[in-house]
């Protein structure tokens, strides 16, 4: 079998895996990504409607800064986010935007004067100061008290990933296509790398490697529908989990995105609502004022998803020969606006419903979209329990989102958590050495090898297709938006019913090269085993928090689930994982739990949380009136950055206010110029 070294090694070749090869090469390492399909064709193209940063370029994110951004991210986590990342990430996202302009990311820009908006189904006009004029814009998305959403129409997933992709080509760095990676190799402390099948020849290869990343994306085809792209398996997690060391955090943190179109599961950007389009019932009323009158359509995806699920509860859903769905209205935003806008949308609803959607409303219900839980890291992006083994983006836990992500912050968290991890793993490969242990390669690359052989025998057994299929309907029927214990009871017997019998599949293509079958059969085992770590999850945590919402338990308990849920499979023949909890220590939170702002207050608060905040509010006393917000954050919980990334951000509201000498036309061109800083 073929040997490959490299320093960094890069499984997945989508926005996180490319940002952090290009941090390692520009570092001066050997670097190496593995791909299943070409670069450019990545989830990540799939992103539509933005990318979060506190640029406080518009008049609608006027004041808006890295506190803001972390309040939001937090109250969006609905309080199960590490409040350290939170604070890394909302620092890192205007360096990363404006690095990205640099890269050749043609960003929306702000035009001075006038212009006209839709809100809250009002056409009004606002006014954009001349000083903002060329600088990126922003839109509205769910969640946020300001307007921070960067965009490029709505396509700025392309567009970002065809400017991070050239970068790396510009760099050099080997992308290795059509390979997947079905086994990491490890002594059970540190990893060595990966075991990969080449999807064409068949052929096995080892890729060995000072660090391995994994940015495979998420397990959204674990569920029947879902936006995700096919290849968003859960492959990636389920590597981790068959280590026995490496532990997957947060499972039943699964995001359902409120419009969908119907039947395809095909997604429709929360732009579309973000720039003021509405959600309309049956009779055409529109219905989420009366369930959330402040943020209405607005509100954060767990919350809009579960309004819109009650509303069709009660009846008043549109029938359709594909169960009931609602309408998204985005008529009243204007042709002018869709054809600029919203291209993606329109293309979107003219090849796959045939409708034009400045004249008609769009059939939309909320879809399985986004994985919050992941590989399980620390704020590095480096697994506590498996040296050199890191991840990043939706592969990963790392853990910005908790159980709730905000719309914008996924796609954010690619380039961000790429940015500060990549330097990370530049850091871990220049100072530690990798011993080249052949017999350990060989042990792993013969147990993939014997599975092969295994699928490939003679006899009769189970096809791998219909387990899949059956898997999809399991997650898709008890395992969804709504959550209760007996649903959830059925959902693990099945699941570990179709593992066991995963365990004995057979092949009617025996082929060892270019085989669709002996591709599904060796994923599907490990799929199910994701998604048993989803449904244990959802069966043991018994209150509703974020996306994850028991009809049973139907109260946020800070009191006895302010943590995090730990799966690891440390015996490869057990049909359930083992779930542990890592506590979220109250008293190291900048922002203690409180209320999120959406429907009635129920949490059960945690003991610690009146104490913690009168500790803030003597450590604020205690700083005197005179600090700064800086100082202030980094009083209540101090975090660490690469060191050429922890500069302030600058902001054009802080650049007028701060000085009108002759000096600051230059420094408000440099605001969202080319400056990384």
């Amino acid at each position: 079998m073929k040997l490959i070294y490299t320093d960094a090694l890069v499984v997945g070749a989508g926005l996180a895996g490319l940002r952090v090869a290009i941090a390692a090469k520009e570092r001066g390492l050997d670097t190496l990504v593995l791909s299943l399909i070409p670069a450019k064709r990545s989830h990540s193209a799939a992103a539509q409607g933005g990318m979060q940063a506190s640029l406080g370029n518009t008049v609608k994110g006027d004041g808006d800064n890295e506190d803001v951004h972390f309040q939001d991210t937090v109250k969006g986590s609905d309080w199960g986010c590490d409040q350290t990342v939170a604070r890394m990430f909302a620092h890192c996202a205007p360096k990363a935007v404006r690095q990205m302009a640099n890269w050749g990311v043609p960003w929306t820009r702000v035009t001075a004067g006038p212009r006209q908006v839709v809100v809250n189904a009002e056409r009004i006009t606002i006014e954009e100061a001349q000083a903002a004029h060329g600088l990126i814009n922003a839109r509205d998305f769910g969640g946020t008290k300001k307007w921070r959403t960067c965009y490029t129409a709505d396509g700025t997933g392309h567009s970002l990933l065809y400017a991070v992709d050239n970068k790396a080509i510009s760099l050099d760095i080997p992308v290795h296509e059509r390979m997947e990676a079905l086994k990491i190799i490890h002594d059970g402390k540190r990893c060595h790398g990966v075991i990969a099948r080449c999807l064409i020849t068949g052929e096995l290869r080892a890729y060995i490697a000072k660090s391995t990343t994994i940015a495979t994306g998420g397990y959204g085809r674990i569920y029947e529908v879902s936006t995700n792209a096919i290849i968003c398996e859960g492959v990636g997690q389920a590597l981790a989990l068959e280590t026995g060391v490496a532990t997957l955090g947060n499972m039943e943190a699964v995001q359902f995105h409120p419009t969908a179109i119907v039947p395809v599961g095909i997604l429709t950007t929360e732009g579309c609502r973000g720039d003021g389009g509405l959600l309309r019932d049956r009779n055409g009323h529109r219905f989420m004022p009366d369930y959330e009158p402040e943020k209405k359509e607005l509100a954060s995806r767990d919350v809009v998803s579960r309004r819109m699920t009650e509303h069709m509860r009660k009846g008043l859903g549109v029938d359709s020969p594909y169960g009931p769905h609602l309408w998204l209205d985005i008529t009243l935003l204007g042709r002018k606006h869709i054809d600029t806008n919203l291209r993606e949308v329109k293309e979107i609803c003219e090849n796959f419903l045939g409708i034009d959607p400045a004249d008609e409303w769009i059939p939309v219900r909320p879809t399985q979209h986004y994985s919050m839980g992941g590989i399980r890291t620390n704020p590095s992006g480096e697994s506590p329990q498996l040296s050199g083994l890191f991840s990043v983006g939706e592969a990963a836990c790392w853990d910005m989102h908790g159980f709730n992500r905000l719309g914008g912050n996924s796609l954010a968290e690619t380039v961000v958590g790429g940015m500060i991890i990549g330097s990370y793993v530049a850091d871990f490969c220049q100072q530690n050495e990798l011993v080249v242990d052949t017999a350990l390669v060989n042990k792993f690359s013969t147990e993939l090898q014997s599975e092969i052989d295994e699928l490939c025998q003679d006899g009769e057994g189970e096809n791998a297709f219909a387990l899949k299929t059956h898997m999809q309907r399991v997650m898709m029927d008890h395992v969804g938006i709504f959550r209760n214990g007996p649903e959830l009871e059925v959902a693990v017997a099945e699941l570990k019913e179709l593992l066991q019998r995963s365990r004995n599949i057979k092949l009617k293509c025996t082929k060892r090269h270019a085989n669709p079958e002996l591709v599904e059969a060796l994923r599907v085992r490990r799929m199910i085993k994701v998604a048993l770590t989803v449904a244990c999850g959802a069966l043991a945590r018994t209150e509703s928090r974020g996306a994850h919402a028991r009809e049973d338990y139907p109260q946020r308990n800070d009191k006895d689930w302010l943590c995090r849920t730990l799966a690891s499979w440390p015996n490869a023949n057990d049909l359930t994982p083992i779930l542990s909890y890592e506590p979220l220590d109250v008293m190291q939170m900048e922002l203690p739990p409180g209320y999120r702002g959406y429907g009635a207050d129920n949490a059960i608060a945690h003991p610690d949380t009146a104490k913690r905040l009168d500790e803030i509010a003597t450590i604020a006393a205690g700083l005197g009136s005179h600090i700064t917000r800086q100082q202030l954050q980094q009083a209540l919980m101090p975090f660490e950055l690469p060191s050429f990334l922890r500069a302030s951000n600058q902001r054009l509201h802080d650049t007028l206010h701060a000085s009108h000498s002759k000096n600051t036309t230059t420094h408000t061109s440099n605001v969202d110029g080319t400056s990384h800083e």
